[in-house]
């Protein structure tokens, strides 16, 4: 059967309205903290105020006897819980009394109200026994790393040390990039419900179906008997991929109290316990022939992980496959100390790793004379430099040079601090980015009813980026209705099963599981026609038949039949159908989304004052489907890339080793007055190899690369080449 829209007229690539807007926008949209049950308790967590060291008393009788409070939950009455065989889960629940990290949840109260929980929490007095030498700060720790990789690094191709003796120019630098907080607009929020020994969760989470294997396994509960559900998700970004130990102390309080429990985090309680992007140290080193041609790269980098739960922040991705370089050698290793786990955030190794390699290709074509886009294109890499395979598609020389056009970038004088607009020091720099392209096996179920509305719904969850109207574009374009035919239902473990929504792969993922079913769906359809002895259009060939606005037809002919008419014929209330996508195990293609980062600042030289007036991002990241969602992931994108450039860093006191800007007034952000003027280039690109619905991700790539081309334009306007971001009035001043 035809993957073309019926009927011709394609809804997806529109920038169509999003179709859960009006809920949102008039607060029906209920996320997990809206969620209310009958008989309803409420959870407020206690978190230690040391970074290392032991629990000697834990005084709850203060908090027991205020009117209200049902339980309050400790290491000393807690159930016994069996550790997880999944280091991703191996995180701190009351189990013992041993502190890790300040922050860390070791205590929750169960009560009547939410006020009541909050009030009787910071009644609960907790002695500790602080540890002699807690260690809160990774620094010292990252230039033994680095001697221990020097002598043993890890992945590498070719021969780094023969490529660097035919280097005629070489550069070597290390970059740092800060810890980070994700900062979603919703709080993490669980609500826990049993029924006998069925549980229902209702969760902030970017993915029902892990979210649900996690509790299995935390909580040592079976897997069949748990239901999660996220209808709605605030933004995650990483956070919300994993089940933190606050979940798990609301599924034990519903369980002590037998009621349903709701449990919402605080937004200074969000800094430590439910993940952060880690800070990274990292060394590049790079040689190039005079001409311009990598010879040899390096790229060695170190993150600050925890004591109890090991995370890796791949820096180094990018740099194993962004250029076309014979000799390249990479490794990274963590820095356990005091802190809470890190997690992923937007991108997780790419984009505090291209700050460093693109940076570092700045320097590079300073050091060579030459511009910085020639450099990069002399060194595109026509297949995947790391396994070989071909490109599936790859339009980056088309970005360059598009992305480069509309900037002005000929325009650009190449001298440092020669361009000015009044008083202003003004810089142009630029960029490179790319994010690997994912799909995993997901499913979904299609249906059409009598009055012509078809339903789709699957397991995987809308985290804000528009997936409710994506899906219902897809199966609008497949069975021919208008769109707002397609009813999408989304966010639970009932549903069929799809993957969770990280590494930009929910479009590809899901997409190509909505087009299996809305394609087998439609094949049903004309089947039951075929074989209906009372249909005019019995006995017809299925290439013959189209279906449209609810209407069977054969073409050529006056043959027609309602929808209605034929599912009511055959006492059928809706057809409905399964079907599942999955990914080929031996996929003979390399599969990676493109784009080029432009970034102008004005500098004032009398204060160092940076200012971001433009930027441009040309993308090439195969059909876009909904061109008004795609663009503001950009944008957001392109904005983080600012905020990481200039604003964010989550400040930590290492004598206390306590977060000391845990709240939004402390913490930076960009806001409305920090906005550029933004420009969003989408280049077209057909890949008939990449998936079924031929996405490729766009959420993650428009971080990639933000953070180096603001910084290489600040170099350009003030010579001062600042390795560490985010780049503040002290470093310029």
């Amino acid at each position: 059967m035809s993957t073309k829209p019926q009927g011709g007229n394609s809804v997806v690539g529109k920038p169509i309205d999003r179709v859960d807007g009006k809920l949102k926008v008039t607060g029906q949209a209920k996320y997990s903290a809206d969620i209310s049950l009958p008989n309803m308790a409420y959870a407020a967590v206690v978190q230690s105020t040391i970074s290392a060291g032991k629990i000697t008393a834990i005084d709850t009788a203060e908090a027991e006897k205020v009117a209200g409070v049902l339980a309050v939950l400790t290491h000393q009455n807690a159930p016994r819980l069996k550790k997880s065989d999944n280091d991703q889960n191996n995180v701190p629940i009351l189990q013992d009394n041993i502190i890790r990290f300040a922050g860390q949840n070791i205590a929750v109260v169960v009560a009547d109200t939410f006020e009541i929980a909050t009030h009787a929490a910071d009644l609960v007095k907790v002695t500790y026994a602080p540890s002699k030498s807690p260690n809160t700060n990774p620094d010292p720790l990252s230039n033994t790393l680095f001697e221990q990789m020097q002598k043993s690094p890890g992945q590498s191709r070719g021969d780094f040390v023969a490529g660097m003796k035919n280097a005629a120019v070489k550069i070597e630098a290390t970059y740092t990039t800060p810890t980070e907080t994700h900062n979603p607009m919703e709080p993490f929020a669980t609500v826990a419900h049993w029924e006998g020994d069925k549980l229902t969760v209702y969760e902030t989470t970017q993915g029902v179906f892990p979210s649900k294997k996690s509790i299995s396994e935390m909580a040592g509960i079976p897997a069949n008997n748990i239901t999660v559900i996220t209808h709605f998700l605030g933004g995650g970004f990483g956070c919300k991929l994993s089940v933190w130990s606050h979940a798990i102390m609301a599924v034990l309080a519903a369980k002590q109290v037998k009621r349903p429990v709701k449990l919402v985090l605080k937004r200074t309680q969000m800094y430590g316990p439910v993940g952060f992007r880690p800070k990274t140290f990292q060394q590049i080193t790079l040689g190039a022939t005079k001409q311009g041609k990598l010879t040899a790269m390096k790229h060695l980098s170190v993150n600050e992980t925890s004591l109890f739960r090991q995370f890796t922040e791949y820096c180094t991705e990018p740099t194993n496959v962004m250029y076309a370089c014979p000799n390249v050698t990479t490794a990274i290793k963590q820095a356990a100390i005091n802190i809470g786990s890190p997690t992923w955030m937007r991108a997780p190794g790419d984009a505090p790793g291209s700050f460093a390699l693109e940076s570092a290709m700045d320097e590079l074509a300073y050091a060579l004379g030459i511009d910085p886009i020639e450099l990069r294109v002399k060194n595109f890499a026509d297949k995947d430099p790391e396994s070989g395979k071909p490109w599936s598609s790859n339009s980056l020389l088309e970005c360059y040079k598009v992305g480069a056009q509309r900037f002005g970038w000929a325009k650009r004088s190449p001298a440092i601090k020669s361009m000015k607009r009044g008083k202003m020091q003004v810089g142009l720099g630029v960029a490179a980015a790319t994010h690997p392209t994912y799909r995993s096996e997901a499913g979904a179920i299609a249906s059409i009813s009598s009055d012509g509305t078809a339903t789709i719904k699957s397991g995987t969850q809308d985290i804000g980026t528009g997936t409710y109207t994506i899906m219902a574009q897809v199966a609008a374009d497949i069975l021919g209705l208008p769109i707002n035919k397609i009813k999408v239902e989304l966010g639970d473990t009932r549903f069929p099963q799809t993957p969770l929504s990280g590494g930009s792969q929910t479009a590809a993922s899901v997409g190509s599981a909505v087009t299996a079913a809305a394609k087998k769906l439609l094949d049903a359809l004309f089947d039951l026609a075929i074989g209906d002895e009372k249909s005019p259009l019995q006995k017809s060939e299925k290439k013959d038949l189209e279906f449209r606005n609810g209407v069977l037809t054969k073409k050529g002919s006056k043959s027609s039949e309602k929808i209605g008419d034929l599912l009511k014929r055959n006492n059928m209330p809706k057809l409905e159908v399964t079907a599942k996508s999955t990914p080929p195990k031996d996929d003979k293609y390399a599969k990676r989304s493109f784009g080029v980062q432009f970034a102008e600042v004005e500098v004032e030289p009398d204060l160092g004052r940076v200012h971001v007036t433009r930027m441009l991002g040309a993308y090439a990241a195969g059909k876009i489907l909904n061109e008004k969602t795609a663009r503001s992931q950009m944008l957001g994108g392109m904005i983080w890339g600012m905020g990481m450039t200039l604003f964010e860093e989550t400040l930590m006191d290492h004598k206390l080793g306590r977060i000391v800007n845990n709240d939004f007034a402390e913490y930076h952000i960009p806001v409305h007055a920090d906005m550029p003027s933004f420009d969003v280039i989408f280049i077209p690109e057909e890949d008939p190899h990449v998936n079924p619905v031929g996405a490729k991700g766009v959420g993650e790539l428009a971080i990639n690369g933000a953070a180096a081309a603001i910084a290489n334009a600040i170099y350009h306007a003030t010579g001062k080449r600042l390795r560490h971001i985010p780049i503040t009035l002290d470093q310029l001043f």
